[in-house]
């Protein structure tokens, strides 16, 4: 048995209050992504100042090339070395993007997520799921429910995975559809993209966006292309428009009550994550395959956890509790406290609370 103490280098955040937080987050981000697999792997998760920069820190033993390439797609991670006779040596950590990382940074509007920190739910999101053992094996199916302009569909691209979304906001759709067509042209990425009217019975229903990309030419030349499938329409019609049992995981970031909204009635707007989750938890639960999980993020100051948690475990999901899980709330602003909830559907065969 080898064992090692290693030092995690951050990525340089432009948001000041989320640099804050982020030693603490990707701690916990670290420990969740290898206990999916590994569980016990990382031990002594710590911070510490070297050469007057500060790391996270842990010790693991035999870590191995798997690990460390699922570890390497943590939000924070800038680098990963191994602590050696006072010496920083670098380890190889290659990361699952398949496309460049301006899919995710380049878009600019009021109230968009921090990048770093949608990565973080996605990925906290899929170690809680059956798919956790195969997110470097092959491209998972990825549903944002509340999907607004796509930072969610956009690291599951970057990540070579299945975007799905559906969003009330007709016009955060069209600007998205826009993106998107700008996006893959300028990236000379080789796709198609259809945007239009859904009609049934004669009347339109809905608004949707499909494109179906290649990673390169070799991939579209063969068919091995990713969907991007996004509908504007009330989120408790996901049904309508997707298969259910198709999706690993389902994530989004809920309205916050502050500058965001969700429309959950005709002609009627809910600032509160808790109407929302209680209309919609059971259309999106339905999404889900079995192991699937679902993850979503809010606003503290305007739903307590309990309560949130009260809502998706009485849908008869399975609240994810363990430690890590619940070191993943820090502050946003000063009217934001942002907190992460996560659970997963149960397997077939095992019974709901």
């Amino acid at each position: 048995m080898t064992t090692a103490r290693y030092a995690a280098l951050l990525l340089p955040s432009a948001n000041r209050v989320y640099a804050e937080a982020s030693h603490e987050l990707l701690a916990a981000e670290l420990e969740i992504l290898a206990d999916a697999v590994r569980p016990g792997l990382l031990r002594d998760l710590g911070t510490d100042r070297l050469g007057g920069v500060q790391y996270v820190t842990f010790v693991a033993d035999d870590l191995g090339d798997r690990d460390v390439r699922r570890l390497a797609n943590a939000s924070s991670l800038y680098a990963l070395f191994r602590l050696e006779d006072g010496a920083l040596h670098p380890v190889l950590a290659p990361r699952l993007d398949r496309l460049d990382d301006d899919l995710v940074t380049i878009q600019k509007y009021a109230g968009k997520t921090n990048e770093q920190f949608t990565r973080l739910l996605l990925n906290v999101t899929v170690a809680a799921s059956a798919s956790a053992g195969e997110m470097l094996d092959r491209p998972l199916r990825v549903l944002d429910p509340v999907c607004g302009r796509g930072s969610t569909l956009n690291q599951a691209l970057l990540y070579g995975w299945h975007a799905s979304g559906i969003d009330v906001d007709t016009q955060d759709m069209e600007a998205y559809a826009t993106f998107v067509r700008t996006y893959l042209q300028r990236k000379r990425l080789k796709h198609t993209v259809a945007f239009g009217p859904v009609r049934r019975d004669r009347k339109v229903v809905a608004k949707r966006l499909e494109a179906t990309i290649g990673m390169t030419r070799e991939e579209f030349k063969a068919g091995d292309v990713r969907e991007l499938d996004v509908v504007a329409a009330d989120t408790r019609r996901v049904g309508e428009f997707f298969r259910p049992g198709s999706f690993d995981v389902v994530v989004g970031d809920l309205p916050y009550g502050v500058q965001h909204g969700s429309r959950v009635a005709k002609g009627e707007l809910q600032r509160g994550p808790l109407e929302l989750l209680t209309s919609a938890v059971p259309a999106w639960k339905a999404m889900l395959r079995p192991g699937g999980a679902m993850g979503l993020a809010w606003n503290t100051h305007v739903a307590p956890r309990a309560e949130a948690v009260e809502v998706l475990a009485g849908h008869g999901l399975e609240v994810v509790d363990a430690d890590p899980y619940l070191r993943l709330r820090h502050r946003v602003d000063q009217s934001i406290d942002r907190d992460v909830l996560v659970a997963r559907r149960p397997a077939k065969g095992a019974s709901a609370r």
